[in-house]
C-alpha cells in the first residue's frame, strides 16, 4: 500500500472534519492563502460583518429583519435550520466578484441540523454590490437567486 509522501501531507493544511474549533485557524489560513486579499481593508472589513451577519440569520433565523431584501419573509416566525447554540463560523474571506462594484463573502463554518447532525466546513457564499446611499458608498447584499 502507498504512503503519502511528506510533501503531500505538508500540502493538507485543512483540519480534518470533526476537529472542533482547534480547527479553524488552519480552516481560516488556507482560505486566504487560497484566494488573495484584492480589497481595501475597509470594504473588507464592512463586507465580513455583513456577510457572517447574513449567515448566522439564514441558518438560525436570528436577524433575517435586518435584511428585508434577502429575507422578505422574515416578518413571520421562522423555524430555525440551525441551533444558535452549536453554529459556529469557521473561517471568512472577502474578495472581489468580477469588477471594482461586486464581492462576494466566501463562508466556511459549523452547525447543528434541526434533526441534530452536526457538520462542518459547510460552505456559504453571498453577492454584495457597491451602491451609494445619501453620499455614502456601502456594500448591498443581493438576495440568492
Amino acid at each position: 500500500m502507498p504512503t503519502a509522501s511528506p510533501s503531500s501531507v505538508a500540502e493538507s493544511a485543512l483540519a480534518p472534519h470533526g476537529e472542533g474549533a482547534a480547527g479553524d485557524r488552519a480552516v481560516q489560513q488556507n482560505l486566504a492563502a487560497s484566494w488573495p486579499a484584492d480589497l481595501p481593508a475597509a470594504d473588507e472589513k464592512e463586507l465580513l460583518t455583513a456577510g457572517c451577519g447574513l449567515l448566522r440569520a439564514d441558518a438560525t433565523g436570528i436577524g433575517r429583519a435586518r435584511w428585508p431584501t434577502v429575507f422578505p419573509d422574515s416578518g413571520g416566525s421562522v423555524a430555525p435550520a440551525f441551533s444558535t447554540v452549536r453554529f459556529r463560523i469557521q473561517a471568512a474571506i472577502a474578495r472581489r466578484d468580477g469588477s471594482p462594484d461586486k464581492a462576494v463573502v466566501h463562508l466556511v463554518w459549523a452547525g447543528t441540523d434541526r434533526g441534530g447532525t452536526f457538520t462542518d466546513l459547510r460552505i456559504t457564499d453571498w453577492h454584495f454590490t457597491r451602491t451609494i446611499k445619501k453620499g455614502a458608498t456601502t456594500w448591498t447584499p443581493q438576495p440568492r437567486t
